[in-house]
């Protein structure tokens, strides 16, 4: 039994939301729900994960026609939180991970202008942006042919569009909420919707939408005030932000602590409980002149509990796993040096939980972990 990694296995509380340990599976897209409907083995997938202090599950699709639908992570078996069968399904998901002695989000997730235009279950949908641009074409790794097909400039979302995403995310959460859904996640980052509203790359606008850094906070805080609405209040709302984005990884929508400090205390004051903060790698220095990292930066700015994730349990970054050779590491000691340092709240887990149902149980006790396996995105283990 490894007692140095102790504090990782303490309990934590936000609100109603009680943890049994810090340890977060962080969601990550599986594309086993066909016309939107989870089924009995997504139940048993998250409910063998239940051992994690709190499931986060894959992005699942507010109730908007254009939420979801092909991209460079997406597919045609995408969940959505909406709909009698789907609700359904995840009334059974959250049965399976409540009787595993578990706890479970949904990460509510609209795809916006990654998302290919007459894919989904509502093709005829356009997909949706804030100013009709997907974003730099000349900074991105993703493929050919899907750059190819996004390329063409659409039309920038307009109030009544904005007015109808916000209170689609506010209903869906409603519908998590009374399925019994212990706490909610919405997908902020790497350039989908309410991303591509706070990056100047992709957000041109001058009107209420738009303009400085924080006028451009203005979609994902009334996303996050209208979900607040919707749910009790003491019931978690999380936030996923980061700097990357999938049209650029070296993006940065913050250049600068105080920067920083806009975008975060804005999201806070309009109800944000804990901030997920997605890094390519959670030891990276996020300003020049100190080596805490972006999550350590955003728990000191707002004060709000804040989970770390990004290449724990592996030697290279999501990316270039799909690249290039990636060996699991045990680096959790810095993981617990920057915790006992108060850098973060809580530990996500991606790619190490989706190789291995049982890697806490071998973090506890000290046993190797499985190698990166690429195969693993095709099955639910």
């Amino acid at each position: 039994m490894r007692h140095d990694l102790d504090p990782l296995f303490a309990p934590f509380s936000c609100g109603s939301l009680a943890l049994k340990n810090r340890f977060v599976m962080s969601p990550m897209t599986r594309n086993f729900s066909p016309d939107g409907v989870p089924g009995p083995q997504v139940a048993e997938y998250y409910a063998r994960r239940a051992h994690m202090g709190l499931v986060i599950t894959e992005g699942v699709g507010p109730d908007h026609p254009a939420a979801l639908g092909d991209g460079t992570t997406g597919g045609p078996a995408l969940p959505v939180m909406v709909g009698e069968a789907a609700l359904a399904g995840w009334k059974a998901v959250v049965d399976a991970v409540h009787a595993a002695g578990g706890k479970i989000a949904p990460q509510l997730w609209h795809m916006g202008p990654i998302r290919l235009g007459g894919t989904g279950l509502h093709p005829q949908a356009p997909s949706v942006s804030p100013s009709g641009i997907w974003g730099p074409f000349d900074k991105t790794i993703l493929p050919p042919d899907y750059l190819a097909s996004v390329k063409a400039p659409g039309t920038p979302a307009s109030d009544a569009e904005i007015a109808d995403i916000i209170a689609g995310f506010a209903r869906s959460a409603g519908f998590a909420h009374e399925l019994g859904f212990d706490a909610i996640a919405l997908h902020g980052a790497h350039g989908y919707l309410l991303d591509s509203f706070l990056w100047a790359e992709t957000n041109h606008r001058t009107d209420q939408w738009g303009g400085d850094l924080l006028r451009r906070t203005r979609l994902a805080r009334e996303v996050v005030r209208a979900v607040r609405q919707a749910i009790p209040a003491d019931k978690p709302i999380i936030y996923r932000f980061s700097q990357w984005k999938l049209q650029d990884y070296g993006a940065k929508l913050a250049e600068t602590p105080e920067e920083l400090g806009v975008i975060t205390g804005a999201l806070a004051d309009a109800g944000v409980d804990i901030f997920d903060v997605s890094t390519r790698h959670f030891d990276a220095p996020a300003f020049a002149g100190s080596d805490m990292g972006l999550a350590g930066w955003v728990r000191k700015l707002t004060g709000k509990p804040v989970m770390t994730v990004g290449g724990i349990g592996f030697d290279k970054d999501l990316q270039s796993s799909f690249m290039e050779p990636t060996l699991p590491v045990d680096n959790l000691a810095e993981v617990v040096r920057r915790f006992a340092a108060d850098e973060f709240d809580l530990v996500a887990i991606g790619r190490a939980a989706l190789m291995d149902a049982d890697w806490i149980g071998k973090v506890r006790r000290g046993e190797p972990f499985k190698p990166f396996d690429m195969s693993a995105y095709g099955r639910l283990d």
